[in-house]
């Protein structure tokens, strides 16, 4: 219950002060998003099997994240930062929609 109190609280406190992104972190508050929300998805996955491991759970969400952020940032370096901006995204929807099928499977055994 406290997880969803933070989340709410979070949502409510983000739309009430509006905070700004700097220009020069925007191209990667997506890649971020994405990142977090695979691990997220892991996260519950990994619970609902009954294999949560808290650790485990901050150095992915950690790793996730910075990880996708450095690879987009050497994109831009290079000059190919949407290129790689895609490929990120694509590997990790495609580990967030594996995860959601366990997860529907441990769910609805289906």
């Amino acid at each position: 219950m406290i997880p969803l109190l933070g989340l709410l609280a979070g949502i409510v406190v983000g739309l009430v002060l509006e905070p700004s992104i700097p220009l020069v972190l925007q191209p990667y508050l997506p890649i971020a998003i994405v990142a977090a929300m695979d691990a997220l998805f892991g996260a519950f996955r990994a619970y609902l099997e009954g294999s949560f491991s808290d650790r485990v759970f901050v150095v992915s969400f950690v790793s996730n994240v910075l990880i996708s952020a450095a690879i987009v940032y050497v994109g831009d370096q290079i000059g190919v930062g949407s290129q790689l901006s895609t490929g990120v995204v694509v590997v990790l929807a495609i580990r967030i929609f594996t995860n959601v099928a366990a997860i529907r499977r441990v769910l609805f055994r289906a």
